[in-house]
């Protein structure tokens, strides 16, 4: 079996419930199957979907916490005390915490922020930056995307005098910190969606300041255009951090892509230009592979402070000057990421790990901030939890990230390691953990007998997951079109992929692409419909495609390819099964 090679599912099909929803809404019945598929078969609940308006936010007082929050920072703002932002260190973060800076500082408030720094101040709240607030004349202390877990630190604001607003979305623990105010949309109250980011957090709570200040549920003109600014910020750090695009989360990210394309701000016009994004429509695909990346870098390699300047900078001498540095940074980090993949790929083979149910490695070279993401490259091309740890000397203790597979949650996995490990924390997904160089080798063994042990028939075969089969035939422009109204693609909304089933190889056209021939392409026909298709990173697997004899079945996405002012549909090959009969679930 390939490395990395994984089961096709194709989701079933109840005519009956598609040619109801498509009548009803008069769409095609490939979109209908669609929605369906993702759960939304009411036309009520369709319709918002397909048209997600601002009006059906979610009244921004009822968040948990939102009015008692707003009323502090007010008061801060009317007696003109200094206020501090305290946001964490990605995107989400730094988002969130622009948009706080940006509106007390339109309302004449005395405010200023802080990002911690990733590798020397760790992560969240910590208690010598709520002694420096106090040093400083802070009076009001307010985090974003991090608090809910500071009860150490809540109770040293109270003795300093500080009054602490916490802003948060990640899970509570039984106790909560004692601070003046908590928001947080999974608090005991009546909001309806718990699955904001905490820059949607931080919008519903500036929406609520300004509110006050318009002393109206309907804030001043002024005030609503400097709003709408904010949706754009927010959508940012919902679709960095991977939350659910439903609900009002949908709505922020449909609105505010939107807004930053017509009316970005000096930064984020900057930083679209940088990444050659300017004059289009920008796509949460663009923030989850140009944008964001960028705004991610910096607290990966240097300091996030930068991104929350250029996201508050009204000058585009620094928006430049910040978007390229932002820029070099995200070159710094690809490097690094493809030299620690490289580095782990070798250890792997010389260490004989590739039998390893899970893999566990570690290196001194290896940069704290970028782990992470190449454990989650690793884990999806071997098909296996994998954790990477940044080792340092003198047996202190390390910081490792690691990323799992469906079926193994890696934190209940981790748990029945704890005795080896300094620290651990996360969720099925993703966890970090702190480890001494010395307890590497006993804590791989650990690790994968845990992983034996919950998984006596071996791993779980990873699964490609296909909406639908489509005959090559029914590929028109507008059909693409009108799955794009699905935008935007995300969490619980991914981008749909279809199976071709059955097409032929147009003779001659298989070939290996790109300046590191690590990429296919080849034209792909059904009856009378043709089409080229491109399959990134599959250049090693030339071999595989022809050995079905000018005949093999495609995982793909449709997408329009616009060049030279000509556009054409091109087949974005996900996966291929070569020969005529495709093994599906």
């Amino acid at each position: 079996m390939r490395i990395g090679q994984k089961n096709w599912k194709l989701r079933a099909q109840d005519d009956h419930r598609v040619r109801r929803l498509a009548s009803e809404l008069e769409i095609s019945s490939i979109v209908a199957h669609l929605l369906i598929n993702r759960g939304i078969e009411e036309p009520v609940l369709a319709r918002r979907f397909l048209n997600p308006v601002l009006t059906e936010l979610h009244t921004p007082e009822t968040l948990p916490g939102a009015a008692r929050a707003a009323n502090l920072i007010i008061r801060a703002i009317r007696e003109n005390q200094r206020v501090r932002i305290f946001g964490d260190y990605d995107a989400d973060g730094v988002t969130g915490t622009a948009i706080l800076v940006r509106l007390i500082e339109q309302l004449g408030g005395q405010v200023d922020f802080h990002i911690p720094h990733r590798l020397d101040d760790g992560y969240g709240l910590n208690a010598d930056s709520v002694r420096q607030a106090k040093e400083d004349g802070v009076k009001v202390l307010v985090t974003v995307d991090c608090g809910i877990t500071a009860i150490t630190e809540a109770e040293l604001a109270r003795q300093l005098g500080l009054q602490l607003v916490i802003t948060d979305h990640h899970e509570q623990r039984d106790e909560l910190p004692a601070a003046d105010a908590i928001v947080h949309p999974r608090l005991p109250g009546n909001y309806p969606f718990g699955g904001l980011s905490g820059s949607g957090v931080a919008f519903k709570l500036a929406w609520v300041i300004a509110q006050l200040h318009s002393e109206s549920q309907r804030v001043t003109p002024e005030l609503k255009d400097h709003l709408m600014d904010s949706v754009g910020l927010a959508a940012l750090g919902l679709v960095a951090d991977v939350v659910p695009l439903r609900d009002e989360n949908r709505i922020f990210v449909k609105h505010g892509l939107a807004r930053i394309a017509a009316r970005p701000s000096t930064g984020l016009k900057a930083l679209i230009e940088t990444c050659r994004l300017k004059d289009r429509t920008i796509t949460a695909e663009d923030v989850g592979y140009k944008l964001a990346p960028r705004l991610n870098a910096a607290g990966r390699l240097g300091c996030a402070r930068l991104v929350v300047e250029l996201l508050t900078t009204r000058s585009p001498v620094k928006a430049r000057e910040i978007a390229e540095c932002l820029d070099g940074f995200n070159t710094q980090r690809q490097t690094l990421e493809r030299r620690i993949a490289a580095n782990a790929r070798e250890q792997i083979k010389h260490q004989g790990l590739s039998t390893d149910l899970g893999l566990v490695l570690g290196s001194e070279d290896w940069h704290q901030g970028v782990v992470g993401i190449v454990a989650g490259r690793l884990t999806e091309q071997f098909g296996k939890p994998t954790i990477l740890v940044s080792l340092r000397g003198q047996d202190e203790p390390s910081t490792g990230s690691g990323r799992s597979i469906a079926g193994i949650e890696l934190h209940e996995v981790l748990k029945e390691c704890a005795h080896l490990l300094e620290s651990y924390g996360g969720h099925a997904a993703a966890a970090g953990i702190k480890i001494r160089p010395s307890k590497i080798g006993e804590f791989r063994a650990a690790f994968n007998e845990v992983i034996a042990r919950k998984c006596p028939d071996g791993l779980p075969q990873p699964r490609l997951m296909l909406d639908s089969e489509v005959p090559l035939s029914a590929l028109t422009f507008g059909l693409i079109r009108e799955i794009d109204r699905l935008e935007p693609y995300g969490a619980e909304n991914s981008k749909p992929r279809f199976l071709a089933a059955d097409v032929s190889i147009e003779e001659g056209t298989p070939k290996r692409v790109g300046a590191d021939q690590s990429h296919l392409n080849f034209r792909v026909r059904q009856g009378a419909a043709s089409f080229s298709a491109v399959a990134f990173g599959m250049g090693e697997r030339l071999e595989e495609l022809i050995s079905g004899h000018g005949r093999c079945s495609l995982a793909f996405e449709p997408r329009i390819n616009e060049w030279q002012g000509r556009r054409s549909i091109q087949i974005f090959v996900i996966d291929f099964q070569a020969g005529s009969n495709p093994i599906i679930e």
